[in-house]
């Protein structure tokens, strides 16, 4: 071919994403993502966890699964089982769980056993975008149902549900993320968990709880998860992403027997990273508790700043839902701002944001809305990113009128 490139790009499929920019590191103000904060990270602990569980397994690494079975490590399944006892009231043994690559895994297993192309399925309107886009990828037809300040509103889920019914359609799942929303980090009340419930039933439709925030609650005091409710109509996913580190991509899912032993049949892969599962495990199943009540703290810690740099700089031109856990904020602007337009004079400053349309099923409705993370940067570069967002938003919009109590200038 005389040096000249392969010419791939005549051969790729259809509908692709654009192309992903070579890595240029982080920018000063990276306040999007799932992110957790780098100073919690229990190194030395990780290090004995590692080191002890290798000299004891390590000859296990020699065959798949550890040669223990493609659902997971047994000790951290067991653990699995102990933590949502313990936090979510959820009654099973390691033979309910498998262990996945991340909750996107779980994500993925679910849509591919109950879904197809063309199918329809109920989102909160504000939701995981990350689920919003593999569910679009996938063809499904997403109809959102409106939230208010605890979650789905269950007038709003009957009247859906019902009309769906008189045309004929039967959701194949409600994916709901109960504890700790995300984005608006609410928690669904237990008397509209039951109506949940007792809606699902009523128009036979599963329901997928996505409860991968729910470790990390400042106020111990949520109700039970869905599945602790009824394990016959739920399927229910986890995650150690926020819990311990995003990098260990372990998750897990519970289900009934019957389901589980399904979901493993799509999982498709030769198992989930062993030494991540192994050290999970080892470490957790002695330092959970203390390790959880020390992230919440700090996190909790890093909301407060967030919130007060929103109210400094932005005033009463913000709207926020105060979460009460997880590591994210979700604010409103006036709306005239849309938040898309903001995004590369932003990006210019060394900001980035997610935008509100990217977290939820109606675009347009969401364009004044956007989501903050507030684990990964220090309190100071939370103080000085809310600062130079305030700043940018203000020449491109005019708003907010009036910054650290003092009135803008007007823009050039």
């Amino acid at each position: 071919m005389n040096g000249a490139e392969f010419a791939y790009a005549n051969l790729y499929v259809k509908d692709l994403p654009p192309p992903t920019p070579r890595w240029g590191g982080f920018p000063p103000f990276y306040f999007v993502g799932g992110n957790n904060d780098p100073t919690m990270i229990p190194a030395e602990a990780l290090a004995e966890a590692a080191a002890s569980v290798l000299r004891r397994e390590a000859a296990s690494l020699a065959i798949y699964n550890l040669g223990q079975g493609p659902q997971g490590y047994p000790p951290l399944r067991d653990f699995v089982a102990d933590k949502l006892a313990l936090r979510r009231e959820i009654k099973c043994t390691r033979d309910d769980i498998i262990i996945t690559s991340g909750s996107g895994q779980g994500i993925d297993m679910v849509c591919r056993l109950l879904t197809e192309r063309g199918d329809t399925i109920i989102v909160e309107g504000y939701s995981y975008g990350g689920a919003i886009t593999k569910f679009k990828k996938m063809g499904l037809n997403i109809v959102g149902v409106p939230l208010d300040d605890g979650g789905i509103r269950m007038d709003a889920l009957d009247e859906i549900l019902g009309g769906l019914k008189t045309r004929g359609i039967t959701p194949k799942f409600i994916y709901t993320i109960p504890t700790i929303q995300n984005p608006t980090g609410s928690i669904l009340p237990l008397e509209r968990r039951h109506r949940l419930l007792a809606l699902a039933a009523q128009y036979g439709v599963p329901i997928f709880e996505d409860d991968c925030y729910a470790d990390l609650i400042w106020a111990w005091d949520a109700p039970p998860a869905l599945y602790a409710l009824d394990p016959t109509q739920v399927i229910h996913i986890g995650s150690f992403s926020k819990s311990l580190a995003p990098a260990l991509r372990v998750g897990y899912v519970v289900a009934q027997p019957a389901v589980l032993s399904q979901l493993q049949a799509v999982k498709g892969d030769s198992g989930t990273g062993a030494l991540d599962q192994m050290v999970i495990a080892e470490y957790f199943s002695r330092f959970y508790s203390t390790h959880i009540q020390k992230l919440t703290e700090t996190l909790g810690e890093k909301l407060d700043v967030m919130v007060e740099a929103l109210e400094r700089e932005f005033g009463t031109a913000v709207e926020m839902w105060k979460p009460v856990g997880g590591i994210f904020l979700w604010f409103k602007l006036p709306d005239q701002v849309d938040v898309r337009k903001l995004v590369k004079p932003a990006a210019d400053a060394g900001i980035v944001f997610n935008p509100g349309p990217e977290w939820a099923c109606d675009s347009e409705a969401a364009k004044s809305y956007m989501r903050l993370c507030f684990a990964m940067p220090s309190k100071q570069v939370i103080r000085d990113g809310v600062a130079a967002l305030a700043k940018v938003c203000f020449e491109q919009t005019g708003i907010p009128e009036r910054s650290d109590n003092v009135v803008n200038a007007g823009r050039e």
